[in-house]
């Protein structure tokens, strides 16, 4: 059974930093990028940041040079390192898993096992 099991989200004041974790358990083999999206109150789901197997890394134009996404393949783990945060960051953090072809900067998913983990609320304050 895949799970994905997100923390580290909570409440902060603008210009701080938050750390979040996804903790993968269950994950297939097939499955070579792991990441977060997010969701604020009556707006669509977003991408933020994703990583491949191969440590490639894609990120939202908001995010970049503010937020940093890792893994630890050791601890079958990827954080999320948000730093400046703003209050337009403010949304509910999901984790992500799936199968994608990835090629130069074109990241194209084949959704097909769309691992999603509950999410974790992040709430800046200005």
């Amino acid at each position: 059974q895949a799970q994905l099991v997100e923390s580290g989200g909570g409440l902060v004041q603008a210009g701080g930093s938050l750390r979040l974790s996804c903790a993968a358990s269950g994950i297939t083999f097939n499955v070579n990028v792991i990441g977060w999206y997010r969701q604020a109150l009556g707006q669509q789901r977003e991408l933020v940041a994703l990583i491949s197997n191969g440590r490639s890394t894609k990120y939202a134009d908001s995010v970049k040079g503010r937020f940093t996404i890792s893994r630890d393949n050791a601890k079958n783990t990827v954080y999320l390192q948000m730093n400046d945060l703003k209050s337009e960051d403010t949304a509910v953090y999901y984790c992500y898993a799936d199968k994608f072809f990835i090629s130069a900067d074109n990241w194209y998913n084949f959704h097909e096992y769309d691992y999603w983990g509950q999410g974790t609320q992040v709430t800046v304050s200005s």
